[in-house]
């Protein structure tokens, strides 16, 4: 039962659902999977975002390039996946697309379109209240670390009633108390924890908070930054699922942001790698698991067991990222990768399709030399990473 009161909700919390509550949920689902999506099928694959050129530096002493000369396309209705290493500049992107950068934090080039259905919407070019209301409303966020993201003074209920609120000011308040409701349970969280706090809930159950939040509006957009990274693996994949049940049906967009390789093969439809600030591979997730080409991502694929096939020795990729305060003139990954050639050093490779019949981008000079005859090194055409200490020694 609902009920108005906090405290009530707050003494006699409801109890965790077991498997069979769970499984009634499931079935009591049945009617949202078999319901007509909301995306037609002659828009899905078309441009929703588009990114072009984006720069983000962080002013302080030293200028941090976090994000340097990005370029992405999203599609109504995938998942991208967005995965490096820590401080590749991951959240940063995210944090842009969405107009959230605060001071030192600086957009410094690069453009972001939103194709909306009657006319393209430059993000960067809104106004206070343009941006406003246009949050939310077609780009959402989940935030990596539920805890603090939601305000542990209010309850589900008040922030839920917030957001709609804002966006919505002409729906009646019984309206949106309903619209609360429907909206855990539509992330499988009993509506009776409209009355709870952030710390009396779980730690899934925070993070299907924040997901019900990002619904709200039923934006066309999601952007979620590690969502996932504070969860046990049963939990995690439970939410996994309970976002593609929702992004068939609704038939949103996602920009999946994880430090986890393993996590978007299984998730994504295409797959962008970042590293030290730059897109460097950019590939179906079924073609970056067979047949990887950047040396950065063969490395991370080799950090991570198979639970298929024989077994290998892990092999982590050697070395430190670079120091974002410094301008590199040539391939930021070239002082870590054992295929550096001397172009490596001298100029910076661009992000593009090589050969006639190559999927995907990759921005390495080894397969931009393939190009004009010389050829790629048969290890890194296998899949090969072998560790070197100095990165001095050049297969051929």
């Amino acid at each position: 039962m609902i009920t108005d009161d906090p405290e009530s909700s707050r003494s006699t919390p409801p109890p965790m659902r077991g498997p069979a509550e769970a499984e009634r949920a499931r079935a009591e689902s049945a009617e949202l999977d078999g319901a007509d999506p909301v995306l037609p099928e002659a828009e899905r694959g078309t441009p929703v975002l588009t990114v072009r050129g984006l720069s983000v530096h962080y002013e302080t002493d030293q200028r941090v390039r976090a994000v340097e000369d990005v370029d992405l396309t999203l599609h109504r209705g995938e998942v991208l996946g967005l995965a490096g290493e820590s401080g590749c500049g991951k959240s940063t992107l995210a944090y842009a697309l969405n107009r959230l950068l605060r001071p030192p934090a600086r957009v410094v080039s690069g453009s972001v379109t939103f194709h909306e259905r009657d006319g393209d919407i430059d993000l960067l070019g809104l106004s206070g209240e343009e941006l406003r209301l246009f949050r939310w409303k077609k780009i959402a966020m989940v935030f990596q670390g539920a805890m603090n993201a939601l305000n542990p003074v209010l309850t589900v209920r008040d922030q839920l009633l917030d957001v709609l609120a804002a966006h919505e000011p002409d729906m009646a308040v019984p309206a949106r108390t309903a619209r609360c409701a429907e909206l855990l349970d539509l992330v499988g969280v009993d509506p009776a924890r409209l009355g709870s706090y952030p710390h009396e809930l779980s730690g899934g159950m925070r993070q299907r908070v924040m997901i019900a939040m990002a619904l709200a509006l039923r934006p066309d957009v999601m952007v979620m930054d590690e969502p996932t990274t504070a969860l046990d693996v049963v939990v995690q994949r439970d939410i996994l699922r309970e976002l593609s049940r929702l992004r068939e049906h609704f038939g949103f967009a996602v920009v999946f942001i994880t430090h986890d390789l393993s996590l978007l093969l299984e998730i994504s439809d295409r797959i962008a790698i970042m590293y030290a600030g730059r897109i460097v591979e950019q590939a179906s997730a079924r073609r970056l698991l067979t047949a990887p080409r950047h040396p950065y991502t063969v490395g991370l694929l080799n950090s991570f067991p198979s639970l298929t096939g024989p077994r290998r020795e892990m092999r982590g990729v050697p070395g430190q990222p670079p120091d974002l305060a410094v301008s590199i003139p040539g391939c930021a990954f070239a002082p870590r990768c054992p295929y550096r050639r001397a172009p490596c050093d001298e100029h910076r490779p661009e992000l593009s399709r090589h050969g006639q019949t190559s999927t995907g981008l990759t921005a390495c000079h080894a397969y931009a030399e393939a190009d004009y005859g010389a050829p790629v090194p048969a290890a890194l055409s296998r899949g090969e990473f072998r560790p070197v200490e100095t990165a001095e020694e050049i297969e051929t």
